[in-house]
């Protein structure tokens, strides 16, 4: 890796390449220069593999209300009741706004239907709602919604893409030492072709790197999904609340040949009912014993209660039965998700579908307002990285491509309206390109696999799906000791990309540690056997964990 380093300067940077982050990037291109960073190519980002849809009131059947009882209920009553509000109703126009890009989403006539109705919506329904209210594009409406962007972003003449460039770590006043109110200045990349690091400067940053999936053994993320996003504002001294509550899919497919694939909540929606055979080989549906909804239960609970179920019985996996529906419905539907199981020889029309939990979602990471705000000057943070409030103890299912729509809209409007006064106050002054000093290329890749295997093996272990006191003292004993081994390592060799995921992943999962033995109850997606379930809203509504550090480069 050569010393020297690229300087580039735009208005604003984005660092992520999903939905929040090509939605705000669009916006902000209508007032300066904007570059967006991407990791791998522009279209990899956890939306590309949303299956299910957005989740918004557009029927008027449906109330705003209602969704907003549904989502604070599923939440376990820690959502800040002012944000989801916010958020719900402003999706009809966020939705709208997509639409004008050019999203296409699935109608009644597109499922067959005909009459007056037929150019309506065909709204699906997923677990924790009352009402059908999730607008899709049958089960591919993230790669809808993604490709929609890309190829948004590839026309304005405002936007500059930056593939294979992955975020080192952010750029801030207080971080060079600054003696002036702290501000966001940029970031540090790596430009993983060319090797080198380049440095971003810009006067407003979001941070939109979705969520950190890869932190566990078991996930239902892409590869990319290693917390960049947190773990950068976590060193930068900006509060990450609430990853205690990190949600497990319920059903990702159970095939030794097949790596991280969701089978939608919206499947159940449709009918599908979980079962697991009997000691005599008959089929048994369980979800009846675990909550009055069945198998559209909120998401920890069908998680808890397939995890609570093969660990009781000894089985490898536990089934979706929709074989209620026929085979021409379910190519309609789920397209995707048919073709898939087709592949492995599993008719969705005739035969069960084999599934276990895996980790899915982050329902905490860093804290902010209603428009993104960090607390940081000029810094933002949007989608599942962020903590906006609305997802309090546990996510309503396709609530989250809403969120990421309409904070990205407000995030962009707070940014465009502060940032002359940004410009004029920020101090101006040489910010230090990367420095190497004298580390040399490592000898020792074994060190990083080795890690970052531990981790995501103990993480599924002692924090997973349900956790003890104990097993957490334990994963935070062993974090440390990584940590530190990871910091010495870092620091001693040049960086590689595979060395600033380990280092995202081991702050991340000392996070959730930290977090998960912060609360001392059950609630939502933590779920703490030592402690009876909580149903009451207790003082304790954020755990927030701050870094108790310096760092420096």
């Amino acid at each position: 890796m050569k010393k020297e380093t690229d300087i580039l300067s735009f208005d604003y940077l984005v660092i992520g390449s999903g939905l929040a982050g090509l939605s705000a990037a669009l916006k902000l291109a209508e007032s300066g220069t904007v570059a967006v960073v991407s990791k791998r190519e522009v279209q990899e980002s956890n939306t590309k593999y949303a299956q299910g849809g957005i989740a918004c009131v557009i029927d008027n059947k449906d109330t705003f209300e209602e969704h907003i009882s549904d989502t604070i209920n599923a939440g376990g009553t820690l959502c800040d009741k002012t944000i989801v509000r916010k958020i719900v109703e402003n999706g009809p126009d966020a939705i709208y706004k997509l639409i004008q890009y050019g999203a296409k989403f699935t109608t009644r006539g597109d499922m067959g239907e005909v009459g007056p109705h037929k150019d309506d919506f065909d709204l699906g329904r997923e677990g924790g709602h009352t009402k059908r209210r999730v607008l899709h594009a049958g089960d591919i409406t993230g790669e809808e919604i993604e490709h929609t962007l890309v190829e948004s972003c590839k026309t304005e003449k405002n936007i500059k893409i930056f593939e294979y460039h992955i975020a080192v770590d952010l750029i801030t006043s207080e971080h060079l030492g600054w003696d002036s109110k702290n501000y966001a200045l940029g970031a540090y990349v790596l430009d993983i072709k060319n090797n080198k690091i380049k440095t971003y400067i810009s006067s407003a940053t979001i941070v939109a790197t979705g969520g950190a999936g890869k932190v566990y053994l078991y996930s239902s993320n892409p590869d990319v999904s290693c917390g960049g996003g947190i773990a950068m504002c976590y060193r930068a001294n900006v509060p990450i609340a609430n990853m205690e509550f990190y949600q497990f899919h319920p059903t990702i497919l159970f095939h030794p040949e097949v790596k991280s694939f969701l089978i939608s909540e919206a499947v159940r929606g449709e009918g599908a009912v979980l079962k697991r055979r009997d000691k005599n080989d008959r089929l048994i549906s369980f979800m009846d014993n675990y909550h009055e909804l069945a198998s559209l239960a909120p998401r920890d609970v069908v998680a808890r209660a397939i995890d609570n179920e093969m660990k009781k019985n000894g089985d490898d996996c536990v089934f979706l039965d929709i074989r209620n529906k026929d085979e021409e419905f379910l190519k309609k539907r789920f397209p995707n998700i048919f073709a898939k199981c087709l592949e492995y020889g599993i008719n969705m029309a005739k035969d069960l579908i084999p599934v276990v939990p895996a980790a899915h979602y982050s329902c905490g990471g860093v804290k902010t307002d209603i428009n993104g705000f960090t607390g940081i000057n000029g810094l933002y943070a949007l989608g599942e990285c962020a903590s906006t409030g609305l997802h309090g103890a546990n996510r309503l299912a396709s609530n989250s491509l809403l969120e990421a729509l309409v904070t990205a809209n407000s995030a962009a409007i707070d940014i465009i309206e502060k940032s002359k006064n940004i410009k004029e106050n920020k101090l101006s002054g040489k910010i230090p390109e990367w420095s190497c000093g004298d580390a040399t290329n490592s000898d020792e890749l074994v060190v990083i696999a080795h890690n970052w295997d531990e981790i995501r093996h103990f993480m599924w272990d002692y924090v997973g799906i349900v956790r003890t006191t104990k097993r957490l003292e334990r994963a935070k004993t062993r974090i440390k000791n990584i940590r530190k081994e990871i910091e010495k390592y870092y620091w001693d060799f040049l960086i590689t990309p595979d060395l600033i995921e380990l280092r995202n992943i081991a702050s991340v999962a000392e996070i959730i540690i930290d977090s998960a033995i912060s609360r001392k109850e059950s609630r939502g997606l933590h779920f703490n056997s030592d402690y009876p379930k909580t149903d009451t809203k207790l003082n304790q509504i954020d755990t927030v964990i701050v870094l108790n550090t310096k760092y420096n480069h």
